[in-house]
Order: structure tokens, then sequence, then C-alpha cells
């Protein structure tokens, strides 16, 4: 179980996680193993709640395809393990990025004692600029 709440989990089986060959430089060992990891979670055919869902597919993310898959290729570690684990946190980082609620703004007035406050060290200051002048 992938968790990604205290409310929501994701089944295992729902990812699907394939080794591939890594690209880019790194000699004979990255000819021969298979060690980057290709993720791909469709979000359409997942358990994930109605809200989640909809939140996902409605992003306008480089790794959600037109399809609502999601796509994530990991292939910053030498092993196959722990490209697995940052492809799998990368999948929940995203979910949660792009569920998150976030708090709606009210506008306040700031109180009549506090712009009293500014004034007041405003003239302060340029008094004590007016100060620094040419003796005469």
């Amino acid at each position: 179980m992938i968790v990604l709440s205290r409310s929501v989990s994701l089944p295992e089986n729902e990812v699907e996680l394939s080794a591939i060959r890594a690209q880019g430089a790194g000699g004979q060992h990255v000819n021969k193993t298979s060690t980057a990891i290709h993720l791909r979670f469709d979000i359409n055919a997942s358990s994930l709640p109605p809200f989640y869902k909809e939140r996902l597919l409605a992003a306008r993310h480089h790794l959600i395809t037109e399809d609502g898959v999601v796509i994530i290729k990991a292939q910053e570690y030498r092993s196959q393990e722990m490209n697995r684990e940052a492809a799998l946190q990368r999948l929940i980082n995203l979910i949660r990025e792009l569920t998150t609620v976030e708090k709606v703004r009210r506008a306040t007035r700031p109180t009549r004692a506090s712009k009293e406050r500014r004034l007041d060290g405003k003239a302060r200051r340029s008094n004590t600029k007016a100060l620094r002048g040419k003796v005469r």
C-alpha cells in the first residue's frame, strides 16, 4: 500500500513499474544492467477518490498525459531499488502537490493604531535624516 494521506492510500498493483536501461554515460555498467525505472499510473483506472481524480486530471502537468496517465522515469541512482523508491516518492509528491487545497485569502485592513505607529516611525526617520544635513 502506498500511503498518500491518513485517509487515502493506493494499492501497489495500480502502479506499473518496469526496469529499463538508463540513458547517458556510465560505461560498462549502464550498458549491461537495467537500473532505470519507468513508472506508469493510470488516474482514471485507479481507486483514488473522485476529488483526487478530478484535481489530477484538471492539472496541466508535464508528467500527466492527455489520457490521464502519469509517466515517471527515474534513473538518478545506480541501483534499481533506489530508482524504484525515487519513482514512487515522485508519484506520491506529485499527487500530494496537485491535490492540496490552498487556504482562501481574506482581505484585512490595518488597524488605526498600526497606521499611527507606521506614520510615527516615518516621521522619526525623516527628522533623523533632516538633522544629517550640513551645519550652517
